[in-house]
C-alpha cells in the first residue's frame, strides 16, 4: 500500500497459499475498504501457491 499511497495508482495483492483462508478474505475487504477512503483501488487479491492461483475479484470477494 505505501507505495501505492506514494504513486496514487492501484495495488496488487499477493500471498503465497494454495487456497484462499477467511483471514485472506476479511483481510482483503479491510483493505479494499480502506482503499477506497484514500482513493486507491485494490485491483485483486491473487492467493498463489501449488502451481495455481485463485483471483479474489474473479470470486466476487472485491
Amino acid at each position: 500500500m505505501k507505495t501505492a499511497l506514494e504513486t496514487k495508482q492501484g495495488v496488487w495483492l499477493l500471498p503465497y497459499d494454495p487456497s484462499p483462508s477467511q483471514e485472506d478474505i476479511h483481510v482483503t475487504r479491510r483493505l479494499v475498504e480502506s482503499g477506497k477512503m484514500i482513493g486507491i483501488e485494490v485491483l485483486d487479491h491473487l492467493v498463489i501457491g501449488d502451481r495455481k492461483f485463485v483471483s479474489l475479484k474473479e470470486k466476487g470477494y472485491l
